[in-house]
């Protein structure tokens, strides 16, 4: 199937879309949107187009899963491309990180990089792809922000940025009066140029603890130059916030500690896409390497030291570097922009579970790899960029036949391989 689009306003698009016949295992799922085990399936998920004109584009998740109507709403800020080593934009990476949009409640906050700026959106409880920019995007103190989390208990955003000035910042933010003022960089001495040269040697993720009472960042290092990648561990202070969102009113709102504890936990090298493991005690983080597979760190919550628990090689690898557990199989899956499957592992050990290759599949065949991805119900969504010659395309898989149910090109509404991003609404 492909999504064509047609002109709703300057800012805001509305995108019908042209099904092709689904595989029988979606389409006899029923009319009503469906509980599987429990999991519910989402109602849309988000991306950024990541143009000079940025925007997030809203996919509706249909009852059965697959996806239905889209929107564009611009972010107000303009998106980038890191380059490679020979300088040279390299777009179906463009940002090198996974998160670049989050989602908590009905808020998205997603990274400008080209205009070192953060934006905040409001998802319309009625219409999930109905979004409303809230006021203007906030000013970041570093360049190039690629990833961003959120936490609705303390109405604080944080920011990653990998270029000239790397680190992180964080501001309160509420849906009246949008983000406030950013607070001073923490700064990762890592040495990057604006754009930065990636994918090696910037940071990957950054993201809340489940409980959120700390801010996890990923930092990949380089093996070409012998050169450690590190995982990073912030504090969140406590303030006497009581109401989540309305932060910017109460002069005690909660702030991230200045100072953070970092871990090179032999074994690892290249650390990237990230989730905390559920239910883990202590906790445990299970993050891919791009180097070889992935890992599975454990949390010291007294040092906040991450240990090397558990690594796993994936044969044939490019470039391990997204992951997302899905809460129906208990398990992780991940993806590699330059092989086109998706890999499922274990939380136990990292254990390679299963291997879907969508290279057999006729849809999908010609995808070049597979980025940003994220589980909802029974089914895992994957972004491929495209390559320039390929459309970019969202491929929805079914986590329990291990079948691509169904294949969404995204050209027709101009999304280009500098798509980044994912997040979904459940």
């Amino acid at each position: 199937m492909r999504l064509s689009l047609t002109p709703f306003t300057n800012a805001f698009l509305v995108v019908t879309v042209v099904a092709s016949p689904l595989p029988s295992v979606v389409s006899s799922i029923g009319p009503h949107r469906r509980h599987s085990q429990g999991i519910a399936t989402g109602q849309a998920l988000y991306f950024l187009t990541n143009d000079n004109q940025n925007s997030v584009a809203a996919v509706a998740i249909n009852a059965d899963g697959t996806l239905g109507n889209a929107t564009l709403t611009a972010t107000g800020g303009s998106g980038s491309v890191s380059v490679d080593a020979n300088g040279t934009p390299a777009p179906r990476d463009a940002l090198s990180s996974q998160s670049s949009l989050t989602l908590v409640g009905h808020n998205i906050f997603a990274v400008n990089a080209g205009s070192n700026t953060v934006s905040f959106l409001t998802i319309d409880r009625s219409n999930p792809g109905a979004l409303h920019l809230v006021g203007q995007p906030a000013k970041l103190p570093g360049t190039f922000p690629t990833t961003v989390s959120a936490s609705r208990k303390h109405s604080l955003v944080c920011v990653g940025m990998t270029g000239s000035r790397a680190g992180i910042s964080c501001g309160t933010f509420d849906r009246e009066n949008g983000i406030g003022e950013m607070d001073a960089l923490r700064p990762f001495e890592i040495g990057q140029s604006d754009p930065p040269v990636g994918p090696l040697n910037t940071l990957s993720q950054t993201f809340f603890s489940t409980d959120e009472s700390l801010l996890f960042t990923t930092v990949k290092g380089d093996p070409t130059v012998n050169k450690t990648g590190f995982f990073s561990v912030f504090p969140v202070q406590q303030g006497g916030n009581p109401n989540a969102c309305n932060a910017s009113s109460n002069t005690s709102a909660s702030s991230l500690s200045t100072q953070d504890t970092r871990s090179s936990p032999p074994g690892t090298s290249v650390l990237f896409g990230s989730q905390q493991i559920p239910n883990a005690k202590p906790p445990q983080i299970f993050v891919t390497d791009a180097a070889f597979g992935a890992d599975i760190l454990t949390l010291d919550p007294t040092s906040l030291h991450a240990r090397l628990t558990a690594n796993q090689s994936i044969e044939g690898q490019t470039a391990t570097c997204w992951a997302t557990i899905s809460p129906l199989t208990g398990t992780a899956f991940v993806t590699d922009v330059g092989v086109n499957r998706i890999v499922e592992m274990s939380l136990k050990d990292a254990s390679i579970v299963s291997t879907i290759d969508l290279r057999q599949d006729k849809a999908s065949r010609l995808d070049s790899g597979l980025i940003d991805l994220k589980a909802a119900g029974r089914f895992v969504y994957a972004l491929s960029p495209g390559n320039g010659t390929v459309e970019a395309a969202i491929s929805v898989v079914d986590v329990q036949s291990k079948k691509l149910v169904q294949h969404a090109g995204l050209g027709d509404i101009g999304v280009t391989s500098r798509a980044q991003g994912m997040a979904i609404l459940v």
